[in-house]
């Protein structure tokens, strides 16, 4: 049996998803698919994981699709059907999935940071739309990429191929902070701290919130989110989080430290 090349942990509230595939740059082959979606599939079913850290050994985050393995006999089209079902685990996980990248992300990698609700990369962390320049078209990671992007930056970085450094991406909306690498490991811990003092149910209700299709009018749009404002409130995370705050204590689903 082939050795893992996904490695899923979870340590006070943080499930952690390594991709370990360095001798690849993380491609995504069809091993790693697979892992990666049942780590994902356990992660939102783990009770004891309230933020979900995508992260990865060697110097490449992803590569995207593996192009040597996509020349063989039906992996093409086998990636094609996996790689859409993990950018949207990503985007509609239940808990909150923060991105680490120390190194480069191209194609279906980018798609992953964008399909995280946080990412962190080191400043020198460099990411390119190069589709285009091999004669393909970046068209599912739009899917993530472009609700991320700063319009003017998407035309510009989808037909150019340009490569851009974490800087530069933070800036366009790809990703939420750049550092240098070695602060790398503080910011992301910084992220997940605040994450986990947040109550699972309401992270999952904000999270779908974020991500509705807005009602036909604004009265519509009001009453739905008092429905849910009221929904919240008066059930058990609202009452004992207000319990909490009152009583000046952390409330019970925090992680011990």
């Amino acid at each position: 049996m082939a050795d893992e090349l996904v490695h899923y942990e979870v340590s006070k509230g943080i499930a952690t998803i390594t991709l370990d595939s360095p001798h690849n740059r993380n491609a995504l082959s069809a091993q790693l698919r697979r892992e990666l979606k049942a780590h994902l599939t356990a992660a939102a079913a783990d009770d004891a994981a309230r933020v979900i850290v995508l992260t990865h050994t060697g110097t490449v985050f992803c590569a995207g699709m593996d192009l040597k393995e996509a020349g063989t006999a039906g992996s093409e089209s086998q990636g094609v059907q996996e790689f859409p079902q993990i950018l949207e685990q990503l985007w509609t996980s239940p808990k909150p999935v923060v991105a680490r990248l120390s190194g480069p992300a191209r194609a279906g990698g980018v798609g992953m940071v964008a399909a995280a609700d946080i990412a962190v990369a080191a400043e020198n962390a460099t990411f390119a739309f190069t589709e285009v320049r091999i004669g393909v078209v970046p068209a599912v990671i739009s899917v993530t990429v472009l609700p991320r992007l700063l319009p003017r930056a998407a035309h510009e970085l989808f037909l150019t191929g340009e490569t851009f450094d974490g800087k530069r991406a933070a800036q366009v909306g790809l990703i939420n902070s750049a550092v240098p690498a070695e602060q790398l490991d503080a910011e992301v811990r910084r992220y997940t701290d605040l994450l986990v003092l947040g109550a699972p149910g309401a992270l999952a209700a904000t999270k779908q919130m974020l991500r509705r299709e807005k009602a036909a009018t604004m009265a519509d749009d009001f009453a739905d989110m008092l429905e849910l404002s009221a929904k919240h409130f008066a059930g058990e995370e609202g009452q004992e989080g207000i319990a909490s705050f009152v009583q000046k204590r952390k409330a019970n689903w925090v992680p011990e430290a």
